[in-house]
């Protein structure tokens, strides 16, 4: 097998490795139309901010000795533009110190990978609403995240080196409830494998099909892709069901590989997608 760098699926379907400002523009433009009255939660013991966290798949808690900083304002700003995750504040000395904070900082945190990600000092200086926002929007992973341009930075940085695939089409009649299930069974693997939405009837997402040698008659499908050695496999699906995605994944973590690429296998020069 010819070696490949760690987790490099998901570096190979990004147009760049790092966001261009047109994909920026498009993370602001799509934050600025969100809507509701959301707000953060204020944190004033360390109890609070465990539960607080522990209750939340994706939350992002703004931890300042001083409320009259900018960076505050921006904070609250985004509260309105992430429908989806749960926004705590703080300014309580205890709870600093038990986060380890010594001055200002934002954090984030997410269960699907219990990883924490932070801005310190020096980025909270220069932070403005385009910069938090892709912090944001790039590392807000849930237990079923949608592949695109914006979230594949995320899905590329996560410590969870098994990722499953739903290719489908978000405009089928089906959609809601196999998305449910894909939801259901993601809990059953959480920690052990990143469950990732891939939606058939968007144009750039047909390299991510072709990538897996899937044509879209073949679709709804699941493919489960090991990161660092590039082992995949897949399983063309009727419907999305627990049971079956279940057994799928527990047969790849058992080491049941059927399709990983081999080197007798003619394989597509690896380049930027």
């Amino acid at each position: 097998m010819e070696a490949a760098p760690s987790r490099c699926l998901f570096l190979l379907l990004l147009f760049t490795c790092e966001l261009s400002p047109e994909v920026a523009a498009e993370v602001q433009e799509s934050s600025d139309g969100a809507g509701g009255s959301q707000e953060a939660v204020w944190l004033t013991d360390v109890p609070a901010a465990m539960e607080f966290i522990a209750a939340a798949e994706v939350a992002v808690i703004g931890f300042f000795q001083d409320l009259e900083i900018p960076a505050v304002s921006i904070f609250r700003s985004m509260v309105q533009d992430f429908q989806d995750v749960s926004f705590g504040i703080s300014t309580d000395s205890e709870v600093l110190a038990h986060y380890n904070v010594t001055g200002n900082a934002i954090f984030l945190f997410r269960l699907v990978d219990n990883k924490q990600l932070d801005l310190k000092n020096e980025d909270i200086e220069n932070i403005d609403a385009t910069k938090l926002s892709l912090f944001i929007e790039t590392n807000n992973l849930h237990l079923v995240t949608e592949y695109n341009d914006v979230t594949a930075v995320g899905l590329f940085n996560s410590m969870i080196e098994i990722h499953l695939l739903l290719m489908m089409n978000k405009a089928s009649l089906e959609y809601e409830e196999s998305l449910h299930r894909y939801q259901e069974a993601a809990k059953l693997f959480q920690g052990k494998i990143l469950f990732i939405l891939v939606d058939s009837g968007v144009k750039k997402n047909e390299r991510v099909i072709a990538f897996f040698k899937l044509n879209v008659s073949q679709l709804p499908a699941l493919a489960i892709y090991h990161t660092v050695d590039d082992e995949w496999d897949t399983l063309p699906i009727t419907e999305v069901a627990v049971e079956r995605v279940q057994n799928f994944c527990d047969g790849f973590l058992k080491g049941k590989r059927l399709k990983q690429n081999p080197e007798s296998e003619e394989k597509t020069p690896k380049v930027e997608l």
